[in-house]
């Protein structure tokens, strides 16, 4: 019989008095995080039996929007990545990174 392992990644977060995020802090101690804090987090679940995707996107009040902005780019980025990861679609793939491409251009993220 093969070995099972079990992973934990938790995440703490801090609300004020109307429930908006203060703080958010993580732990992945198989990825060597502990209890470290970030300002904004997004995450999707894939429910198989409704066939959906749940989400949990959180962000801290003081998020610098500049910040967010580039956490957006850089999350799309990786999502095309693992889109080709997942399904070898390169023709689509390309068309995401293109996607990608044009929101920074837009957003005024590239470097000259």
């Amino acid at each position: 019989m093969a070995n099972n392992y079990k992973s934990e990644i938790k995440i703490d977060i801090e609300l004020d008095e109307n429930r908006v995020p203060e703080k958010l802090r993580w732990t992945a101690k198989d990825g060597g995080v502990e209890n470290e804090e970030t300002k904004a987090m997004l995450l999707s679940v894939w429910d198989s039996k409704n066939k959906e995707s749940l989400r949990i996107d959180l962000w801290t009040k003081d998020m610098p929007v500049d910040e967010m902005k580039i956490f957006f780019h850089q999350t799309l980025v990786a999502m095309s990545d693992t889109f080709y990861r997942a399904t070898q679609d390169e023709k689509m793939s390309a068309t995401m990174k293109d996607f990608c491409d044009y929101f920074a251009e837009k957003l005024e993220l590239k470097q000259k």
